[in-house]
């Protein structure tokens, strides 16, 4: 089959997962679509849950292994959209439909570079393809859940839109719940003890504190506060007030030292959620990289989050669409990109692999 056609088959495949839903935990119908492929195609492939899975034919345990990885759960379309999200159709190249950026672009994409390469032989590495679930809420079944089930993996292209280019480096996340206390009493009386008030300069720390180590393509750690809560009533002056803190970590820093630094230094109590979404990296001058740069392709660093935070190896993230368009109203990718996205994933490929 030419690449041309392997193309026209990815899209049709977009556009059958696009019309069907698949929220987080609830992908089993677009995880049976995948299963489809595979099997027109003849190529042997497990399932685990709503993960699905496929090693290339002439694999060699010998060798190292490539992993191709992207995700077919989606969020829940918001409340500000004018199309159905479930009906895929193209108007002015732009495909429309809930997931076709985010990131179903990616994912067929990569199941055709896969499909491209799945009977070439003698390649350098061995190539897994995995379409997981749960990316978008981080479930205990997506891929951070599978990877004990896969072979070894040591390096990987992470399918998310980037338009293309060569995210290098990505943020991780730290979410911290932090609590300023007070004295609780009734409004009308004095109180110089307003946990509300005592909420002013804890804010402040956190809104002017920097954290000294930096990335080249990170930047510096952001740190916002997101939420806050306080109060359940007009006359009472709350016991304490609660906030929420988000916190994206360049590769300077480990999770673990973000949370020792912010609970010695805190004007207030302060506890992380969990330290398991690391920042990810690969180095500029790894050969899959280089086949990039040599292709023209930029790099930089991704502010964003994806299932490269479960990854303990190099990874690269890399796909066609742009991500400003991820959870939008009207989701949609251009037709070209999914085009372009094909070609520069097989051009990658047969520079890294060859």
């Amino acid at each position: 089959m030419t690449q041309q056609q392997l193309t026209i088959k990815a899209i049709e495949l977009l556009k059958q997962l696009i019309s069907i839903q698949s929220f987080s935990s609830e992908e089993d119908k677009t995880a049976d679509t995948i299963q489809d492929w595979f099997k027109a195609f003849d190529i042997p492939f497990e399932r685990i849950h709503n993960n699905v899975f496929a090693k290339n034919k002439f694999w060699d345990d010998s060798k190292p292994t490539l992993l191709l990885n992207s995700h077919h759960d989606t969020v829940k379309p918001n409340k500000a959209y004018t199309k159905d999200p479930f009906h895929p159709h193209i108007e002015d190249g732009k495909l429309y439909g809930l997931g076709s950026n985010d990131a179903g672009g990616c994912l067929v994409s990569l199941i055709a570079t896969f499909t491209h390469y799945y009977a070439a032989e003698n390649l350098n590495h061995n190539i897994l393809m995995v379409a997981s679930m749960e990316e978008e809420s981080a479930g205990e079944n997506s891929l951070r859940g599978l990877l004990p089930s896969l072979p070894e993996i040591d390096v990987a292209i992470v399918g998310e839109p980037t338009l293309m280019d060569l995210a290098i480096a990505e943020k991780g996340l730290i979410v911290f719940d932090a609590i300023i206390k007070g004295t609780p009493s009734h409004a009308a009386h004095p109180n110089d003890n307003n946990s509300i008030y005592n909420t002013i300069e804890v804010l402040e720390w956190f809104k002017n504190y920097k954290f000294e180590k930096t990335s080249e393509a990170l930047g510096d750690v952001k740190m916002t506060v997101t939420q806050i809560n306080a109060g359940s009533q007009h006359n009472v002056v709350p016991a304490q007030v609660e906030l929420v803190i988000d916190v994206r970590v360049n590769h300077a820093y480990l999770n673990k030292e973000i949370a020792d630094l912010l609970k010695s230094e805190a004007p207030c109590e302060i506890q992380e959620r969990g330290l398991k979404l690391g920042s990810s990296k690969i180095d500029k001058d790894h050969p899959l990289v280089q086949s990039g740069i040599a292709l023209g392709r930029k790099t930089y660093g991704s502010p964003t989050l994806s299932d490269q935070a479960a990854l303990t190896c190099q990874s690269l993230k890399l796909g066609p669409g742009d991500s400003t368009r991820s959870h939008s109203a009207d989701e949609y990718i251009y037709v070209r990109e999914i085009e372009e996205g094909i070609d520069l994933y097989i051009k990658i490929l047969n520079g890294f692999l060859k």
